[in-house]
């Protein structure tokens, strides 16, 4: 019986062209979140699973009319979310 060491895999790369890879880069950066009904937030991007719960920090919602209105740090159920876009960072890398 011969022992085999198993090889390490290597670590695979990221790729913006893939949707989850893309927001594994744009973690702690800031998104733009469109969401059902019209709303839009911006905040920074702390967390999120292949549901699109996110979890938003340093939140502010997005008004057509009027200032922002600053939420602070808000948990998105996926079902609600439309569009996430990436900061430029990430975008144009």
């Amino acid at each position: 019986m011969s022992k085999e060491k198993s090889q390490p895999q290597p670590q695979q790369r990221l790729n913006k062209d893939r949707p989850m890879d893309l927001l594994s880069m744009s973690l702690n950066g800031i998104v733009l979140v469109k969401l059902k009904g019209g709303r839009q937030l911006r905040g920074k991007l702390k967390n999120y699973d292949a549901h699109l719960n996110l979890t938003l920090e340093e939140v502010e919602e997005i008004l057509d009319e009027g200032p922002n209105k600053t939420l602070g740090t808000i948990i998105l159920r996926g079902d609600n979310v439309i569009i996430i876009s990436p900061p430029p960072s990430v975008a144009d890398s």
